[in-house]
């Protein structure tokens, strides 16, 4: 379909032009021309945590292997330049770097001329500077910037071989004069990394990636919290008392995104907290929605509302997700109420603008036509684990899963209350509105539930 091959062109070129980092992993911020090759080179926290979701499901619905490693290398880079002491996730690496003369300049550190291929690839550089697009003249200010627009990617051995190519230069690269790295943690763009880490931990079977996910959120709540209330940002120590609703918004996301992989119950608990909060202080009794600062926040001229979108998915947009999760794994109307009360607060703007309130629009399916997959079994069994991974891998945004162990009750009202197990197997019913499945005990009738039309 054509918007599938829009998607399809614009990631391609998105992973093989210069944007990307094709030595270290990670893209730059943006680029400055039509065809993804020449960046603005600073890399963002939060632009990376949403390419690592994106370019996951694109793996999940085609099964190429250009989108795994774009992730696999994405987290190789947030592991190796990005991540603290304490397993919390920095802010963003700066443009400009010196470019060895004591001079700062922007991409610096990331470009190439054909020169310092030749020296540090030797016979192989022929078929380095083939698939890389590197010449004498370079492609930008006289220098390379690395891609693979017009080469593409190549079969298997070849891409073997490339890699071997791109370790080397990389060790070559790492002891440039490296752009500056902002070394705050904001709870906002981690909320961000870690719901991505997560459900890429899930999709493509990384137990790694979800501790990586796990460490970094227990880390703010052990820091940057006092009671239920969250703080914005830290750095060396010191911590910024005061906080957005993106603060709450991302990491109540992001803390059901790991209850949904982990199955642990106290990340519910974080999330109606920082919920509750949030409702208490945010919210706009008049009108409805959540304000962006707090009802006890330094005083602004104007306290701003709105769901558009920017850089970030918008706290309105993201708190229908969390607030319909809520509803789904508790049953308490207040989070269904108050999610479709931001639906309708924000319905005429959408209708102004409707692409600028895409996470909004996309969230009020959560609410409205969700599916809710219930699994009644034990994790770590394995039927419970091989419907559980499934799941992940049918990559569907409008699922909220349940696993109950035989015995547990679900929320009354829930479509699935009161079915349990067949035969004493790990069972699975799917229920689109108030209908479920008949029972299921195999991953395979599962997955054909999941997909779309099953």
């Amino acid at each position: 379909d054509s918007f599938g091959l829009a998607v399809r062109t614009s990631a391609d070129a998105m992973a093989e032009g210069g944007i990307y980092d094709h030595l270290g992993g990670g893209w730059a911020r943006y680029s400055v021309d039509q065809i993804w090759l020449v960046p603005h080179f600073e890399k963002m926290l939060y632009d990376n945590s949403q390419l690592i979701e994106h370019y996951t499901r694109l793996w999940l619905g085609t099964g190429r292997d250009l989108y795994r490693r774009r992730v696999d290398e994405t987290i190789g880079w947030l592991i190796r330049e990005m991540t603290t002491a304490d397993g919390a996730f920095c802010s963003s690496l700066d443009a400009d770097s010196d470019d060895g003369t004591g001079h700062s300049e922007e991409g610096a550190f990331y470009v190439w001329n054909e020169a310092e291929i030749d020296e540090a690839l030797g016979e192989d550089s022929e078929l380095f500077k083939e698939h890389y697009g590197v010449s004498v003249e370079g492609n930008w200010e006289g220098k390379t910037i690395l891609n693979r627009l017009a080469k593409g990617e190549p079969d298997a051995a070849t891409e073997a071989r490339l890699a071997v190519l791109r370790a080397q230069l990389l060790e070559i690269r790492a002891p440039r004069h490296r752009p500056g790295l902002d070394d705050k943690v904001l709870a906002d763009w981690n909320g961000l990394m870690i719901r991505a880490l997560a459900r890429a931990g899930a999709a493509f079977s990384k137990p790694e990636w979800v501790t990586m996910a796990r460490r970094a959120f227990d880390h703010i709540v052990a820091t940057m919290t006092d009671g239920d209330r969250l703080k914005h940002s830290a750095r060396d120590g010191r911590v910024l008392d005061v906080a957005m609703l993106d603060d709450y918004s991302h990491m109540a996301d992001a803390a059901l995104a790991l209850h949904e992989v982990t199955g642990d119950a106290t990340l519910i608990e974080n999330a109606r907290a920082w919920v509750a909060t949030a409702l208490a202080h945010y919210w706009d009794d008049r009108a409805g929605g959540f304000f962006f600062t707090a009802d006890n926040a330094e005083a602004l001229i104007v306290r701003t509302k709105t769901a558009l979108d920017n850089a970030t998915p918008s706290g309105n947009g993201t708190m229908v997700s969390v607030l319909s999760r809520l509803w789904h794994l508790t049953g308490e109307d207040t989070y269904r109420a108050h999610a479709q009360a931001i639906g309708t607060t924000f319905s005429q703007d959408v209708l102004a603008n409707p692409m600028a309130h895409a996470v909004l629009i996309s969230n009020l399916d959560l609410l409205n036509r969700v599916m809710q997959v219930v699994i009644v079994g034990s994790r770590g069994e394995q039927m419970t684990d091989a419907m559980l991974s499934e799941v992940w891998q049918a990559g569907r945004q409008d699922t909220v899963v349940s696993v109950i162990t035989s015995g547990e009750t679900l929320p009354d009202g829930h479509p699935a209350t009161g079915k349990g197990q067949v035969d004493g197997l790990a069972t699975a019913y799917v229920c689109e509105g108030p209908v479920c499945s008949l029972p299921v005990t195999a991953a395979e009738p599962l997955a054909t539930l999941l997909a779309p039309g099953g």
